[in-house]
């Protein structure tokens, strides 16, 4: 019998090793740009898994009908994302073929902020005031109906990039034209112009969580509610997650249930979510979703806290299979907490070896070596590195975590 291949849209390193993926199934799907930029024919040369890898520019309008329309015998068994900008495309390129997928519907709703609000607000999930910006002066406008804090940040874009909080009008030309030039996304992203759309919204006050979903038909097989702490300052960017949050079950279940109905206003399918939220005076209030796995290690973090095999189970659900009972509650706790370095060229590094040999400590990796250059902390991208942990309880790991992460110390030559 021949294998039937599996569609996997973007590239994300290192690529999933699962069983699932038989020898000669894997059809790999990304952006030309991408695959020359990343060089990803040869990080792949040799995969027993890979049967082709195909350029084609998924981004654009239409091209998932004209990839099927080209490819129309392909038959593959499940068609599934690993960034956020392929979401769109693999969804729509799974109705084609008739398999499990978001919808494409759904998928276009989670991948623009804007349309998102209007359409979770109408179905009655909290929402910030936001409005869609063309420029400083739509920004003050905005402030000025608004008093107090506000989040200026990209409709369509990733990883925090351009996102910053505003206290004063004051402060708006330039964060503008800040956050217009932090679009560069490099080797992750095509070269031709990806138009840009920008928000202002309320800031609001509270912790934040996401909500980690496997999803059938709509209803939830499997959640998970992870706690997020932020670097202090006008970016909001991720410092560490914790799986699963240290929250009383009730506040944990409201989360759930919200996530819920955001699924249910977009009309989720099938796949994997992560929903983002601010809870604000015990109020959730909506930040993002993404049909997709949850950055950040946090798919990790899931598998080991509960214990699941988080990313078999989600091919086996895209394949159409049946999935045994999942657990409801998680055996022990896992945190990753990311390292911060000012900007300029690493000169050394200390504590990894010590770090490494704690109990509990699961892995520590680093992003820039001495001789590299740290990049001013604009996006997830600018981290300096991450420890993640494992231990008995939440408050355990996080413990944990943020002593480990303390105790790595990256000495750093200031540019200029």
């Amino acid at each position: 019998m021949t294998t039937r291949p599996v569609i996997i849209v973007g590239f994300l390193a290192p690529l999933p090793t699962r069983t699932e993926f038989e020898e000669g199934s894997m059809v790999l799907v990304d952006e030309p740009d991408v695959i020359r930029k990343r060089d990803i024919a040869a990080k792949m040369a040799g995969a027993p898994t890979l049967r082709e890898i195909v350029p084609w520019e998924y981004q654009r309008p239409g091209a998932a009908d004209e990839f099927f329309n080209a490819h129309p015998d392909l038959d593959p068994a499940y068609v599934v994302p690993l960034v956020e900008y392929a979401t769109p495309f693999a969804a729509r390129l799974a109705e084609r073929y008739g398999v499990p997928g978001a919808t494409s519907g759904a998928a276009q709703l989670l991948r623009d902020k804007e349309l998102l609000r209007r359409v979770t607000r109408a179905a009655g999930v909290r929402n910030p005031e936001s409005r869609s910006v063309d420029g400083p002066d739509d920004v003050r406008a905005f402030m000025a109906e608004h008093p107090g804090p506000v989040v200026l940040k990209p409709a369509n874009r990733q990883a925090s990039l351009g996102t910053k909080v505003l206290h004063d009008a004051a402060e708006v030309d330039e964060a503008w034209a800040e956050c217009l030039a932090g679009q560069d996304e490099g080797i992750l992203v095509p070269d031709r112009v990806i138009p840009l759309r920008m928000l202002v919204e309320t800031f609001v006050r509270g912790a934040e969580f996401s909500v980690e979903m496997l999803v059938r038909d709509g209803v939830p097989l499997f959640t998970n509610v992870t706690e997020k702490t932020l670097f202090p300052g006008p970016r909001p960017i991720e410092l560490g997650h914790l799986v699963p949050a240290d929250l009383p079950e009730a506040t944990s279940d409201l989360l759930v249930a919200q996530t819920g109905a955001v699924l249910r206003a977009v009309g989720f399918g099938t796949g994997v979510v992560h929903c983002e939220w601010i809870l604000s005076d015990g109020v959730p209030f909506l930040v993002e979703c993404a049909g997709r796995f949850p950055g950040d290690g946090i798919t990790w973090l899931i598998e080991q806290a509960y214990p699941i095999a988080l990313a078999d189970h989600y091919y086996a659900l895209m394949r159409g299979d049946d999935l045994p009972p999942l657990p409801a509650k998680a055996e022990r706790a896992a945190a990753v907490r990311f390292l911060q370095a000012e900007p300029g060229e690493v000169v050394s590094v200390a504590g990894v070896a010590e770090v490494e040999a704690l109990p509990g400590v699961l892995h520590v990796a680093l992003a820039a070596q001495p001789g590299e250059h740290v990049r001013e902390l604009r996006s997830s991208w600018d981290r300096a590195g991450s420890v993640t942990v494992l231990a008995d309880t939440p408050g355990e790991a996080a413990k944990l975590a943020e002593r480990a992460a303390e105790s790595i110390r990256l000495e750093v030559r200031r540019a200029g």
